[in-house]
């Protein structure tokens, strides 16, 4: 018999057979770029999946080769709900979509954790391959164990790192986040992250908590208002319960604390913060902190409070720019299963502009329209479904905080001088302003007023803004920086 020439049969049929799974492996794999490029933008599609490839070896659909581990974590961390949805209505193939780096795809298995992690563990321990444990979110999927489990610590499980939209407008805080997430970040202690409602502060540090939580089940994560802590103080002080208050708060191994703002003006509740935070820090406990404003601009906050939130590093959110708007509203489809007109989406992205909250309810009103009704979703009728967001978009109510810095700017006067007791002409004057301006231009009670500025009483906010009005109609010069100022804080 000759096996010799049986054996370049098997061969030559091998390679056959390998050449027609590359082929149908090629077709797959443009199927699903031609639909992820539909989710986004030119410039992060030939970014991250350019020279992206379909891995042909692997028995498990959905795993894709890239050059670098860079390239691996943006695409894991960013897009796989969009590979995901890319592989399913592309190509009919429905997978978890798993990202490798050229080189590892040996690593490749049912249960590990994140690639870039198993990688550094293998490099680590000179072998070829690792066995792992499966973290919770190794796989992009909570079991109902670990959502419960977050729910009972106020985290809401769909605010993962996942489903968070990078843009320009948040990298740099979105990056500072997955490095304190990873345990990689440990000088950025505190982290403390700030900018306006809606921007997706809770949801990068509710991301942060979970993944810390997949990947030390047994830590202790403590996740919670200031409002809270504030509450819960006074609750200790009324029984007599300080020692369990401290207990439970300073031995966490992580603490994350929402809306720091809230304890301006609380000056015990502030001390027993501060006492709190300095231990944390002293046993290199991780701290996050969120804040609708940075931490010099928020009124009567004890300077040494200011001081340690500076320490470590800070970071701003800011509105979302057009393209990630647009990306943060393909993404809610995807998610919702809502089809809409390229059109459409666009131009919501257009009309809604100041916070990703009030996108993604501009977005539900749209969505649930176009379900209930039969006729097609126009631009026209977004119009009609919008017009009262497009009219609270249009008009963003002015805050004191705004007034005060703009005045400050305007006369080259710290932020300090809006509340401070000094009064010289030149600090005096320019907070009379203010106030005439906090008055006019927001709901602010006189009292309320008062307070904004270093507790000050209702009549002295009744005399500036006598005196400002009177100035203004003797005096062209001060109507003229009255009316500069106005219109700097409503465009």
């Amino acid at each position: 018999m000759n096996h010799t020439g049986e054996g370049f049969q098997e061969h030559d049929e091998h390679e056959k057979n390998q050449e027609q799974k590359e082929g149908q492996s090629a077709g797959v794999w443009q199927q699903v770029k031609e639909k992820l490029s539909e989710y986004l933008s030119p410039d992060a599609f030939s970014r991250w999946f350019s020279h992206a490839e379909l891995v042909t070896e692997s028995s498990e659909p959905g795993v894709i080769r890239v050059q670098s581990d860079m390239q691996q974590i943006w695409i894991e961390t960013n897009y796989l709900i969009e590979l995901r949805a890319a592989f399913a209505e592309g190509a009919g193939i429905h997978c978890s979509p798993k990202v490798v780096v050229a080189g590892q795809e040996e690593l490749v298995c049912e249960d590990r954790l994140p690639q870039q992690q198993v990688a550094r563990g293998a490099r680590q321990a000179g072998q070829g391959k690792v066995k792992v444990a499966v973290a919770a979110e190794a796989t992009g999927v909570k079991d109902e164990a670990f959502e419960r489990k977050l729910k009972r610590l106020g985290i809401n499980p769909e605010f993962d790192f996942e489903s968070f939209v990078v843009g320009d407008n948040s990298q740099f805080a979105h990056a500072a986040c997955a490095a304190v997430a990873s345990q990689e970040g440990r000088s950025f202690n505190p982290l403390f992250i700030h900018g306006r409602a809606g921007l997706g502060k809770t949801h990068l540090m509710s991301a942060v908590a979970q993944k810390y939580l997949a990947t030390n089940p047994k830590a202790k994560v403590v996740f919670l208002t200031a409002e809270h802590f504030a509450n819960e103080f006074i609750e200790a002080v009324r029984k007599g319960s300080l020692d369990t208050f401290r207990k439970s708060y300073r031995s966490a191994d992580v603490m994350l604390i929402d809306d720091i703002q809230f304890l301006a003006g609380k000056e015990r509740t502030q001390d027993e913060f501060f006492h709190t935070f300095s231990t944390l820090l002293n046993s290199q406990t991780q701290v996050i902190i969120t804040c609708d404003r940075p931490a010099p601009e928020i009124q009567t906050l004890e300077p040494r409070l200011i001081s340690r939130f500076e320490s470590g590093l800070t970071v701003e959110l800011q509105p979302p720019g057009f393209e990630t708007r647009v990306a943060i509203l393909r993404r809610k489809m995807i998610q919702w299963k809502v089809e809409l007109d390229n059109s459409v989406v666009v131009h919501i992205a257009n009309l809604i502009k100041s916070n990703v909250r009030r996108l993604e309810g501009a977005l539900t009103r749209v969505a649930s329209y176009s379900f209930l009704s039969s006729e097609s979703m126009t631009v026209e009728r977004v119009d009609e479904l919008l017009r009262d967001l497009v009219r609270d978009e249009n008009s963003q109510q002015i805050t004191v905080d705004q007034i005060q810095k703009v005045v400050s700017e305007y006369y080259d006067l710290s932020l300090a001088d809006m509340s401070s007791r000094r009064r010289p002409a030149s600090i005096a004057f320019p907070r009379q302003i203010a106030m005439y301006l906090t008055r006019q231009l927001t709901k602010l009670s006189l009292v309320e007023i008062g307070d904004a500025f270093g507790r000050r009483d209702h009549g002295t906010v009744i005399h500036a803004c006598k005196k400002v009005k009177n100035d203004m109609d003797s005096s062209p010069e001060v109507k003229a920086s009255v009316e500069k100022l106005v219109s700097a804080l409503q465009r």
